[in-house]
């Protein structure tokens, strides 16, 4: 495993940081749950492996990810990593809000103090009107003077300017940014971000998972040394000199162990190789400007449409153009197990989504052309 200065923090971190946002999960009784013994196994041989950094967040898996990965920590794994979670920003509804939910936290996790402690899914609208009207940074301070936290830290869902801004406050440590191939819009913040001394963690390496599955498409692009799209997409990101560390959102062994082969490698693109990637990136940028990143912020839908699911699919057939295969997978929405909920066709364009949606998709219109070219 590779490591790198984690900006001014005085932490060297592994290349490879473990994403707890997707972990394993199993069927019992016709339903499906969060299968603790296997996320522990699939945690465990990634810091076994080197990994010193896991990210969660209190809303990951059903709010379930804190008390697996604290689990996890158990048995002497607690002091290999850093533990990186997060603050509900969208649920503050006053002050003393922080302070509940970091103590929350803490007990789930079953720890003493919290190494990264971010505010989650920064945007211009709660930047304005939650941390600062409710005056959250001082809040952090304190519970940081407290020792309940090490270092302050956000992630972030908007326009790189208001990135600039939320950078310039100072007031933050680390940030976590969605960065890939496909997606490059921050790559200015990232660099300046670096700039300003802070670490960079980069979240949606492997594009939320659209990169998770070997592509025809894509690999005819890539370097001849290149063994998987992942492994590309890692490479990528690990490529670029500010980034710090790249997450991934794994769920079994192999994936953590394909992921760590990519980021204990030196092997970095050259600039011709990274021209290609430039090319990826317009091509899917042709195809398609706005990308669902399965990130779930849309859901629950009240008429139980599984739009992450339905934009998997459609993103399979327009933007991998795998065809066939979308078409026929499509079909399986609610006949599966794991593929709950319902098609586009039952969306009622309530319109409860959009709001929600950090890339601003266009569900409702999304969602009818979804059903229109795989039904």
């Amino acid at each position: 495993m590779l490591y790198r200065e984690f900006g001014k923090t005085g932490f060297k971190i592994s290349a490879l940081g473990f994403g707890a946002m997707r972990l394993p999960e199993k069927e019992i009784n016709g339903k499906n749950v969060f299968d603790y013994d296997e996320s522990i196994r699939v945690i465990r041989r990634g810091i076994d492996l080197g990994i010193n950094y896991i990210d969660i967040a209190y809303s990951y898996c059903n709010k379930e990810s804190e008390i697996i990965v604290g689990k996890a920590l158990k048995d002497g794994y607690r002091q290999k990593v850093k533990i990186a979670t997060k603050f509900p920003t969208w649920s503050a509804n006053s002050p003393d809000d922080f302070q509940r939910y970091l103590d929350e936290q803490l007990k789930k996790l079953d720890v003493d103090k919290i190494d990264f402690y971010h505010f989650h899914a920064l945007n211009e609208n709660n930047w304005e009107n939650t941390i600062i009207r409710f005056k959250l940074i001082d809040r952090a301070f304190k519970a940081k003077d407290e020792g309940k936290f090490d270092h302050l830290s956000f992630s972030f869902h908007d326009k790189p300017e208001v990135l600039k801004k939320i950078i310039d406050s100072s007031f933050f440590e680390s940030m976590l940014v969605q960065y890939n191939i496909l997606d490059r819009s921050n790559e200015e913040m990232i660099a300046y971000a670096a700039s300003r001394g802070l670490a960079v963690a980069i979240m949606g390496s492997v594009g939320g998972g659209r990169l998770g599955e070997n592509s025809d498409a894509i690999m005819k692009m890539a370097p001849n040394d290149v063994r998987t799209t992942p492994d590309l997409a890692l490479r990528f990101v690990l490529s670029n000199p500010n980034v710090h560390c790249a997450l991934s959102g794994m769920n079994t062994i192999k994936m953590v162990e394909e992921n760590v082969a990519t980021a204990s490698s030196d092997r970095l693109l050259t600039s011709e190789e990274l021209k290609k990637i430039d090319h990826i990136s317009q091509v899917y940028k042709e195809k398609s400007d706005l990308i669902c990143t399965y990130c779930k912020y849309c859901m629950p839908c009240p008429n139980g449409v599984n739009i992450p699911l339905n934009f998997r699919f459609y993103n399979y057939y327009h933007i991998y153009e795998i065809k066939n295969f979308a078409r026929e997978q499509y079909k399986l929405i609610g006949k599966l197990p794991w593929y709950e909920g319902k098609q586009a066709s039952e969306c009622t364009e309530c319109g409860e989504c959009e709001p929600k949606c950090p890339q601003k998709i266009p569900i409702i219109n999304q969602l009818k052309e979804t059903h229109n070219i795989l039904k």
